[in-house]
C-alpha cells in the first residue's frame, strides 16, 4: 500500500469533509455498517441463535484482535471501555501503603481515575510523570520510576499529541523496579506496530472505535501469562465460567474459569450486534497491515509538520513522536476563531490542550492536510 492508494471509498464520508480526527473517533467502514445491519436484523428472529452463538462471534473477535495485537487468542479479553480494562488491572494490582502509581501528566481520565481511587483504599499514592526542560516522555518516566514504585501506568503515545513513549525501555524499568505495567494502546494499537512480547506489560488496554475502527462501547484487553490463571475478574459473568455453553446445567455452579484471559471477559460478551461490526473492522486492518497503515500515515503526518514549519508553528521531532498522530502547537496560541473556521470549511481535527491534534486514517490524502493548513494560514 502506497498514500496514493484511495481507501476513501470504504468509509462512508460525504464529499467536502476533510476528517482528520481519527483520534477521537473513527468513521465507520461501509463494510462494518453492512455487518452491523445484519446483525440487527438477525437479532430481531432471536429463534435463529444458538446456544454456540452466545460464544462463536465472540471468540472469531477475540482471534482477530489478537490477531492485530501480534499475541495468542487467549491472552485476549473483550471489554466496553478503557476505563473497564484499567479497572481489571487496578483490581489485580499489588500495592501496599506508602508505594506510589506513576501515570502521565495530562494523561486521559481513564488511566488516571481508577488509580486515584485505588491509592485513597490502599494509602498509595499517584505520582504524576512531568516532562522537565527537552526532556522525553520516555527519559521522565525512567527518571520517575524507583524502588517505591509499584505500578507504571502508561500509554503508547500521548493521547493530545501523539508524543512516543518507549514501551520497551519503561517495561525494564518497572520489572527492575518489581512494579506492575499497564499500558493504554488506546491511541495506538490498530496503527502503530507494537511488540507486546518485548514491552511484556502486565495488562493492555485499547478501545475499539477509534484506530480499531470498529463501534463504541467494546474494546479489548491483553493480559499477561501470569495474570490468565489467577487474576480476579471485575465482575463474574457465567460466560467465563467453564461449562457455560450448555445451558441445560447452568446451575450447576463452576467455580472454575473459561481458559486464559476469558476470566476477565465483560458481561454479556456475546455483543450480538457490535461483534460483527469490529470483527469487519479487524479485519480490514489485518488485510492492510498495520505496518502498512503506519507508512502511509506517516506520509500525511510528515507533510503536516513540514507545512507547520514553514509557517513557524511547532510540533514534535519525527524521533519524538508516532506516526499516525501530530499535534501542531501556533507560537500565538489557538486562535478564538479557530473552530469556526474550521467548522465552516468541513475540516475536522482535535484541539487538545494548546495543541490541534491532526489524526488522519487511510481515507485521507495530502490534499486533506492542505486544506487545514490553508485554514490555520487565513
Amino acid at each position: 500500500m502506497n498514500s496514493a492508494m484511495p481507501a476513501r471509498d470504504l468509509f462512508d464520508i460525504p464529499d467536502g469533509v476533510t476528517y482528520l480526527n481519527c483520534a477521537t473517533m473513527s468513521p465507520q467502514l461501509r463494510a462494518a455498517t453492512e455487518a452491523g445491519l445484519e446483525a440487527v436484523r438477525r437479532k430481531a428472529a432471536p429463534w435463529t441463535i444458538s446456544q454456540a452463538d452466545f460464544f462463536s462471534g465472540a471468540e472469531e473477535l477475540r482471534a482477530l484482535a489478537a490477531a492485530v495485537a501480534g499475541v495468542e487468542t487467549d491472552a485476549i479479553a473483550l471489554v466496553p471501555a478503557a476505563s473497564y480494562g484499567i479497572a481489571v488491572a487496578a483490581k489485580n494490582a499489588p500495592v501496599r501503603a506508602g508505594q506510589s502509581i506513576a501515570v502521565l501528566d495530562r494523561e486521559f481520565p481513564s488511566n488516571v481515575y481508577a488509580w486515584r481511587a485505588l491509592a485513597q483504599r490502599t494509602g498509595a499514592r499517584v505520582v504524576t510523570v512531568a516532562r522537565t526542560g527537552g526532556e522525553s516522555w520516555t527519559d521522565a518516566i525512567l527518571r520517575t520510576v524507583d524502588e517505591r514504585t509499584a505500578i507504571v501506568s502508561v500509554p503508547h503515545c500521548h493521547w493530545t499529541d501523539g508524543s512516543r513513549i518507549d514501551l520497551a525501555r519503561v517495561g525494564d524499568r518497572a520489572r527492575a523496579a518489581g512494579a506492575m505495567l499497564v499500558v493504554d494502546a488506546s491511541q495506538s494499537l490498530g496503527a502503530c506496530p507494537l511488540d507486546i512480547r518485548c514491552v511484556q506489560p502486565d495488562f493492555l488496554v485499547a478501545v475499539g472505535y477509534k484506530w480499531l475502527l470498529g463501534p463504541y462501547s467494546l474494546s479489548y484487553l491483553y493480559a499477561s501469562p501470569r495474570w490468565r490463571e489467577r487474576g480476579v475478574p471485575l465482575e463474574d459473568s457465567w460466560l467465563a465460567r467453564e461449562g457455560s455453553g450448555d445451558f441445560a446445567r447452568l446451575v450447576d455452579y463452576r467455580d472454575e474459569y473459561r481458559r486464559g484471559a476469558r476470566r476477565f471477559d465483560m458481561g454479556e460478551v456475546s455483543q450480538f450486534v457490535l461483534a460483527p461490526i469490529a470483527a469487519a473492522a479487524l479485519g480490514q486492518i489485518l488485510s492492510w497491515t498495520v505496518e502498512a497503515i503506519q507508512s502511509s500515515l506517516s506520509r500525511l503526518t510528515d507533510r503536516a509538520a513540514e507545512l507547520a514549519a514553514a509557517s513557524g508553528y511547532i510540533t514534535q521531532p519525527p524521533s519524538e513522536r508516532v506516526g499516525h498522530m501530530i499535534g501542531v502547537r501556533l507560537p500565538g496560541g489557538i486562535p478564538p476563531d479557530l473552530i469556526a473556521r474550521l467548522a465552516a470549511a468541513r475540516i475536522y481535527v482535535g484541539l487538545r490542550g494548546d495543541s490541534i491534534r491532526v489524526a488522519p486514517h487511510l481515507y485521507n490524502t495530502e490534499a486533506d492536510i492542505d486544506r487545514l493548513f490553508s485554514v490555520l494560514a487565513g
